[in-house]
Order: C-alpha cells, then structure tokens, then sequence
C-alpha cells in the first residue's frame, strides 16, 4: 500500500489556495487528512474535499502538528512568521510567496525545470513567480538543447495575479464601464478595465518592477546559469486569469523553428498550439483552466543575419501552472 501524507493548506480561502485543494483533488494526491487554515474572520467556514465538509481551521503555530507538507499561499508576511513553526513540526513548506525565492538554502523549484533541486531542501521548497514558471517550462527545453543566450520578454498578465481582488476590480468596472459609470481604480493604480497598466509590483534598480527582476533572478537561480542575460517588460492586462509571454531568445548554437517545434512537442508540461494556416495559435481563453503551457507563434528572428534567435509566443493559466498545480507537482515530487 502506497504511503498518505498529513497536508495543510494555509491561505485555503484564497484563489490560489481554493486551486490548491481542487488540484489535490483532481490529481488524486494521496491525502490521509487534509486540513484546511486561514485568518481569523474565515474560520468556521467550510470547503468541501472528495464530497465531505472539512471546517476551516484559524491559522495559529501549533497548526501543523502531525502535519507532512504544507502548501502556503497567504502572502509573504504569513510564510515569514510560520516558516519555524512549520519545518519546527517536521512538516516541509511549500512556499508560493516570494519570501524565500532567493535563499541560497531553498530550492527555488519548477518540476519540469530543475526537480533535482528538490533534493537539498531543509524543510522549504519556493514556488518561483507565475510569469518564470510559465516562461521556464516552454524555454528550457529550448535551452537544454540548444544553450540559451539572451532572452527578452514581454509579458501581459492577467488579473489574477493580483489575487481575487484583483479579478473583482476587472469584473466590477468593465460592468462600470459599460453601464458609462464613474470608475474609481481601488486595487490597481490605474482603471484596469479597457486599459493596459505596465506596472506590476514597486519599481526598483534601474526603473524594472519587482516583477521584472524576479524573473531575471529567479530564471538564473533555477537553471543553474547565473550569467544568463534576462530583461523582462511585465503588464497588467484586462484579462482574469492566464498570463501571455512574448519571447525573444538568443541561442548559443543555430536553430530553426522546426527544430523548436520537434524539440518542444515531446515536452513535458508544453503544448504546441502552432498553425496559422487554421488560426490556431495560444491565447489566454484557451490557456485557462488546464495545466498546460500553450506554445506558438514560432519564427526565426528576422532581426539577425544568424540563425541563432527565436520568437514565440506563450499562454499558461496563473492560478492554475503559475501557482497551485506547480506547489501539488513539487509535493508529488517529494
């Protein structure tokens, strides 16, 4: 008989964390109990698992007594203040915050990327950004191939990467908008709705967003390549819930975009969406709601006298691959 893990779900109530127990689910992940954490205010309430009611329990250190893995999407602060508490228990964390992605001690970890990373973790294990993750699984194939060089990439980024919140504001001022209301932008900067914001968490060295710089950080943490050169342009777009990647790749040796399309059909995690001559090509609405990363728009860069640059254009849902599906994957892992 195949062994069951003790799991807990901190931030259950959340989009991500809603995703998080779904996926289990889903994927038959071999659950003895599960238990269900968030704040004080959700408490009481309940979520249904596999047909039965489990109550949400308060959050509070002693919560993971008994506990083996356990998934946290609560934001930043919460991973912090319960990182002891957790690993203390003998439970590991798997993170989906950006509080330790950088550690030199926590595996910073995409299944399809680096699972062996998995291995010297010391009872934490980072869930990477949604945008790395769902740019990693099309590129690194790419990479393992043909040596990645250069990458730039241009992202349009759905509103769920803001959270729930994020998704209501779209929802409730494209109604506003339609109606001729007064929009009042209350989470985001600026009006979401109809518009394009390119401006994604606080702006840091060199006027690059957080966002921007996690991606070239993170994707030279995860593939092992510290001298990779990364610049990324992350936008908020009117969009609930899959992100979109426009790339630019540089190889160390020539490729054609057959080879790209040979290379990635066999991937793992990938799936070709790449004939023009049926309009079939990725796009957010296909993207959301499956586990996949939707790759096309392939193209030899016409920009260089070589043969060496690649375009492509990618899709992946960002609850779903850029957070929860990605967190129960490195669970399976362990």
């Amino acid at each position: 008989m195949s062994r069951e893990f003790n799991v807990a779900v901190a931030g259950a109530t959340g989009a991500v964390g809603i995703e998080m127990v779904q996926t289990l689910e889903r994927r038959n992940f071999p659950v003895k109990n599960l238990r269900l954490l968030a704040s004080a205010r959700s408490a009481g309430k309940k979520m249904t698992y596999k047909g039965t009611e489990i109550t949400i329990e308060e959050l509070k250190h002693d919560s993971f007594k008994g506990i083996d893995i356990a998934l946290f999407s609560a934001g930043g602060d919460i991973s912090k203040e319960f990182a002891k508490s957790v690993v203390n228990s003998g439970a590991v964390m798997i993170d989906n915050s950006s509080a330790f992605r950088m550690e030199d001690d926590v595996p910073l970890v995409v299944p399809e990327v680096n699972p062996e990373d998995i291995k010297w973790n010391k009872g934490i294990i980072a869930n990477p950004n949604c945008t790395t993750i769902i740019m990693l699984v099309a590129v690194t194939p790419l990479h393992r191939a043909k040596k990645l060089k250069r990458l730039i990439a241009s992202t349009y980024q759905a509103t769920s990467g803001a959270g729930a919140k994020g998704m209501d504001e779209l929802i409730t001022q494209t109604q506003q908008a339609l109606n001729h209301e007064e929009l009042t932008p209350k989470f985001f900067a600026h009006q979401i709705a109809f518009n394009l914001i390119p401006h994604i968490d606080v702006f840091k060295e060199g006027d690059y967003t957080k966002e921007e710089l996690k991606m070239v950080y993170e994707s030279r943490k995860m593939l092992h390549y510290p001298e990779l050169r990364v610049s990324c342009t992350c936008v908020r777009v009117p969009i609930l819930r899959a992100h979109s990647e426009s790339l630019n790749m540089e190889f160390e040796d020539d490729v054609t975009p057959a080879e790209v399309r040979e290379i990635l059909k066999n991937a793992s995690g990938v799936k070709l969406v790449d004939d023009i001559a049926n309009k079939r090509y990725p796009m957010p609405v296909e993207a959301s709601g499956q586990g996949d990363v939707l790759v096309g728009r392939i193209r030899q860069d016409i920009s260089r006298d070589d043969k060496k640059g690649i375009d492509m254009f990618i899709c992946g849902d960002q609850v779903l691959k850029g957070a929860a599906l990605n967190a129960v994957q490195i669970a399976e892992l362990l």
